[in-house]
């Protein structure tokens, strides 16, 4: 197995760093994230700071840890190990000759990458925070109304309707399917895997844990989390669920309770330590669930988060 790393950079204005790879390499002209080989003296963390030195003349100040991806060629095997860069000395550029480019995230699309690539593509563009809609009976029994004034573009809102049949759920979704396009808000799905064949715009579907493992077979026919449409996000409580999300090809996690939560008060809550010490060995990315508000994504992000998940402390 290779050990490699890459680097999802970001500039202040939003743009993402992407290079060229030299036509005589491996996937040659295909473009990819910066980053290369783990030598056998260094740490990935290591290695991320040399190799972007190495590449593109820049000095990493800030960064963490976005996923790992292992990925099988024909020819070899390949361990991505990920990290976000959000700060950086110098100007980037080109430093052994490869193009390079600073691309808005809606436009990765429009460029050809490896496939080891794609769980990365997927995890540099999820928003730091993950919405969850309550049930119907919380908001007075009219979830498309609660939710019109509260939607805002750039959301990535999970509908969460536990109550309601499946009938019942599908008519709900397509309802706040075409609020979320007239919003350019991103839907996930929740628990209803089949229904993303109905519901074209779902980005995705949410499983709890519980429900991981008994979807086998629809995870296959969906081929969720190998696809550029469809994210798996999973609810997990430990490090145990976290690792067998992973091995499920899920893109994302929500890890639950951080905090003591009105909702479900018989849960114990892990506090901010423990949580660390769970993501710190997180192969996906990772949302705080459980108590958050907005102002705690740079706490979780402290602690190795993507960001935070909530209903309550996120819509108020």
């Amino acid at each position: 197995m290779l050990n490699v790393v890459a680097a999802v950079i970001h500039n202040p204005q939003g743009q993402m760093l992407i290079a060229q790879r030299p036509l005589h390499k491996h996937q040659g002209g295909l473009w990819e994230f910066a980053g290369g080989k783990v030598d056998a003296d260094e740490t990935p963390a290591q290695a991320l700071v040399r190799e972007l030195q190495e590449e593109l003349a820049i000095t990493v100040t800030q960064y963490r840890p976005l996923l790992t991806v292992e990925h099988h060629y024909s020819d070899k095997s390949v361990r991505l190990q990920v990290f976000r860069v959000t700060a950086f000395d110098g100007e980037a550029h080109g430093a052994e000759g490869q193009p390079t480019v600073w691309v808005w995230p809606n436009n990765l699309k429009n460029y050809a990458f490896p496939a080891a690539n794609t769980p990365i593509l997927k995890a540099a563009v999820l928003p730091e925070v993950y919405y969850i809609t309550p049930e119907a009976h919380e908001v007075g029994g009219d979830v498309i109304a609660w939710l019109q004034p509260r939607l805002q573009a750039g959301m990535m809102l999970c509908l969460r309707a536990k109550n309601l049949t499946k009938e019942d759920y599908l008519t709900l979704a397509q309802a706040v399917a075409a609020l979320c396009v007239q919003h350019q808000v991103q839907l996930v799905l929740h628990h209803h895997i089949d229904l993303l064949a109905h519901i074209p715009s779902a980005i995705g579907v949410h499983l709890p844990f519980n429900e991981l493992l008994l979807h086998h077979q629809k995870l296959a026919d969906y081929q969720l989390g190998k696809l550029h449409k469809h994210y798996l996000f999973v609810s997990a409580h430990n490090s145990q669920q976290l690792e067998q999300a992973w091995l499920c090809g899920a893109d994302a996690v929500t890890l639950s309770p951080v905090k003591q939560t009105l909702s479900h008060p018989e849960q114990i809550a892990m506090g901010w330590q423990h949580f660390g010490q769970i993501t710190q060995q997180a192969k996906l990315p990772v949302y705080a669930l459980g108590g958050m508000t907005r102002a705690d994504v740079p706490l979780a992000q402290q602690h190795g988060a993507q960001g935070v998940a909530g209903i309550r402390g996120l819509f108020a």
